[in-house]
């Protein structure tokens, strides 16, 4: 029965060398490179001079720069297969490109500023952007808890501001839907003393007592639990990708080390066999 030739195909093997070409961080410095100036000739885009000067030029760019991007993620693709889409960045590195290749013709016009998104393919290339998202994605949990406590309290000051200044003014607390606007602005203190408060309290004078509180409460104390939440979160995903890096290195010493401590087992084994047939050699002198 002929053997059977288990080594992958001269084709497959090619891919795989493709794709290993293509994570190398040279390729990768020129696909940040192609992302800036992409971002440049879709800022110059909207230009009407410049568009009049050079625009086939810029279009031509652009097409060029989409091609390689294609390529890139073809490549990716054909070498990785199924597990190029268990990695979250490329994912979305593929809509990202993939969402450029719709035809921005006719009805679907509109989708040609889409082509803008590419830019975002910076957040999957620079690894401290990377980091920031990933953070913000993992405090999502606890920014989603302060932001239901936050409804809760816009609910209930509403609730109040209607029942106390509804009646004298309607435009700004008629309805709980217009006070918890209204609140809205007054917690991002915009024009909130002489836009509304001041107004507020020359019918109410103790209308203080009310926004004050809720302005401590909202704006400064709220808002601070938001940054509190996001900044743990990066210092626990530094604190992660550190643990990696050193578990990483100590693997790789402890590799070094098992490697080193096997070659030296293996000079002492050729050691010991050189001595017994010296040791051989010199009984049989004597004899």
């Amino acid at each position: 029965m002929p053997a059977v030739n288990a080594s992958p195909p001269e084709s497959a093997s090619g891919l795989q060398r493709l794709g290993r070409w293509v994570e190398t961080q040279r390729v990768q410095y020129f696909i940040l490179a192609l992302i800036v100036i992409n971002a440049a000739i879709l800022g110059l885009e909207t230009s009407r001079a410049v568009m009049d000067a050079v625009g086939p030029l810029l279009l031509a760019l652009d097409k060029a720069i989409l091609a390689v991007f294609v390529a890139e993620i073809g490549i990716k693709l054909a070498a990785q297969h199924g597990a190029f889409f268990r990695q979250p960045w490329n994912v979305f590195d593929f809509l990202v490109v993939g969402i450029a290749l719709v035809p921005a013709s006719g009805p679907l016009a509109v989708l040609r500023t889409l082509r803008v998104l590419r830019v975002l393919r910076l957040v999957s290339m620079v690894p401290r952007m990377r980091l920031v998202v990933e953070s913000l994605l993992h405090a999502v949990p606890g920014i989603a808890a302060i932001g239901a406590l936050m409804m809760i309290l816009f609910y209930v000051a509403a609730v109040m501001a209607t029942g106390f200044f509804g009646d004298a003014f309607p435009q700004w607390f008629g309805d709980i839907g217009e006070s918890m606007y209204s609140l809205f602005q007054i917690m991002t203190l915009e024009s909130w003393s002489m836009g509304i408060v001041r107004p507020v309290m020359d019918s109410a004078p103790w209308a203080w007592a009310f926004f004050v509180p809720f302005i401590l409460i909202a704006t400064f104390t709220m808002l601070n639990l938001f940054i509190a939440i996001i900044v743990n979160t990066m210092q626990e995903m530094h604190e992660r990708e550190l643990a990696r890096e050193q578990a990483a290195i100590t693997a790789s010493m402890r590799d070094d080390t098992d490697a080193v401590l096997a070659r030296v087992d293996a000079v002492h084994d050729e050691l010991a066999e050189l001595r017994r047939l010296l040791a051989q050699r010199g009984q049989r002198r004597g004899d």
